[in-house]
């Protein structure tokens, strides 16, 4: 059974840090590529940074530079560092992969910052 469990969401004031994690079981995570998506209240879920499974990564526009997505040796893990956060980074954050043609999305975990 695959199962992808985030953690760490919790509410900050802007201009602080924050460390999302996403345990993955059920699939060989060194083999998969790993997503962080959002989504802010009324808006559509958008890809925030993804981890290849040859630990090439990439980020989109708006967090570049103050993201950054990665990965332990020997922990199925992936995690998102967040910092200077600022209100707009508010959103429920999920991890995603896909294998053998299944998308699989984790609960969410929720990420508020204050002004």
């Amino acid at each position: 059974q695959v199962q992808l469990v985030e953690s760490g969401g919790g509410l900050v004031q802007a201009g602080g840090s924050l460390r999302l994690s996403c345990a993955v079981s059920g699939i060989p995570f060194s083999i998969v590529a790993m997503d962080w998506y959002r989504q802010a209240p009324g808006k559509q879920r958008e890809l925030v940074a993804r981890l290849s499974h040859g630990g090439g990564t990439n980020y989109a526009d708006s967090v570049k530079g103050r993201f950054t997505v990665f990965s332990v040796n020997g922990k199925n893990t992936v995690y998102l560092h967040m910092n200077s956060l600022k209100p707009e980074d508010t959103a429920v954050y999920y991890c995603n992969t896909e294998y053998l043609f299944n998308s699989y999305w984790g609960q969410g975990t929720q990420v508020t910052v204050s002004t």
